[in-house]
């Protein structure tokens, strides 16, 4: 195992693209850490930086104090994993596993055999042991070059979003193995995806990335809850927050989700973003104090049979995710409520606030 530590790290092409933004940080020896972001925010780059596959415009990259900047992949002692399966094809799942041990002197042959079987069985590969290689599905191949690259222990094992070329029944295959696979080794690991759900199933840390910057890092429940800007919001979250503005009016929000004013302290702003979850709002069929009446737009099953309602509120746009239970109709009229501990507030350029709803 090994920390990850980066100084300054710069990646520019064609003297212009801004690729990763002067990065200086680490990641903790034996965590998972998932870069997270959309196309493009410097992700991938960021990743092939440390793995040696590019070389930083400015900046140092250390594994623990070793100095590892200009070293090739080969001399960094590390473990990649890509988008598309590397396989040994010919040959079977064993052999594939086996065949890089085999230059490892250190290892006697009990050794070797045990590494070979610890990843056959965390990754459920055991059934497919004498299987030549050729023979499997994409999913099942990418499971064979997961298995050879942790069963080599290297110090780092970087993942390059591997999930994205498989199936849909693979791909949750994949993610119930690597979640066993990071909970059973204590390996340094980095994993990009642009995928939420890989991030907050896998990663001990998430970095968000937005235009070549990390813009928040923390545990995935505080990235989600507590969106350091207006983007952590949007881009977590399936839909992501609904974004409200308001006009402060003595220091207090008043009407739209909000029955009765609610005073803020700590602020000086004249405008305030609300941002709540969709999951977050309450809805009900009968009126009651302090709920807001709003009238259905829209009405969608979505993933776990949950209902995603389109709600007019006044001049407000929201969407709230209900229980399958709750049937309602296009055109009719709910009523909503939602938690002031479940509203993240933001300035009008998008920053989260430390201001505070008053009891």
């Amino acid at each position: 195992m090994a920390d990850i530590r980066l100084e300054g790290v710069r990646k520019v092409f064609g003297g212009k693209v801004f690729a990763v933004r002067d990065l200086t940080l680490t990641f903790p020896s034996g965590s998972v850490t998932c870069l997270l972001g959309p196309s493009g925010c410097g992700k991938t780059t960021l990743m092939r930086m440390i793995a040696g596959l590019e070389e930083p415009t400015s900046g140092e990259i250390y594994f623990d104090n070793e100095r590892v900047t200009h070293l090739s992949p080969s001399q960094r002692h590390i473990g990649m994993v890509f988008q598309y399966p590397v396989v040994y094809r010919g040959i079977s799942v064993e052999e594939n596993i086996a065949l890089p041990l085999t230059h490892d002197k250190r290892l006697s042959p009990a050794e070797r055999r045990a590494r070979i079987e610890s990843v056959l069985e965390t990754l459920d590969l055991a059934p497919y042991a004498k299987r030549d290689v050729s023979t499997l599905d994409n999913g099942t191949r990418q499971k064979v070059a997961v298995a050879r690259e942790v069963a080599r222990q290297p110090r780092i094992i970087l993942f390059d979003e591997p999930i994205t070329n498989v199936d849909v029944s693979s791909k949750m295959q994949l993610k119930r193995a690597l979640k066993r696979l990071v909970k059973q080794h204590s390996q340094t690991i980095i994993y990009v995806t642009h995928d939420q759900t890989e991030a907050m199933t896998l990663a001990d840390e998430i970095a968000l990335m937005r235009d070549g910057m990390i813009v928040q890092r923390g545990v995935p429940s505080e990235i989600y809850d507590h969106p350091s800007d207006r983007f952590g919001g949007w881009f977590l979250g399936n839909p992501g927050m609904n974004f409200i503005d308001y006009r402060l009016d003595n220091g207090a929000l008043v009407g739209g989700l909000f029955a009765q004013p609610l005073r803020l302290n700590q602020t000086t702003e004249a405008h305030i973003l609300v941002g709540i979850r969709p999951e977050r709002l309450r809805v009900q069929t009968t009126p009651a104090p302090n709920w807001v009446p709003a009238r259905v737009r829209r009405s969608a099953i979505v993933a776990g049979g949950q209902h995603l309602l389109t709600l007019e509120i006044d001049a407000i746009t929201v969407k709230a995710k209900v229980p399958e239970s709750l049937r309602v109709e296009e055109g009719e009229t709910v009523y909503v409520a939602c938690d002031p501990d479940d509203l993240t507030l933001f300035d009008a350029d998008g920053h989260r606030l430390q201001a505070r709803i008053l009891a």
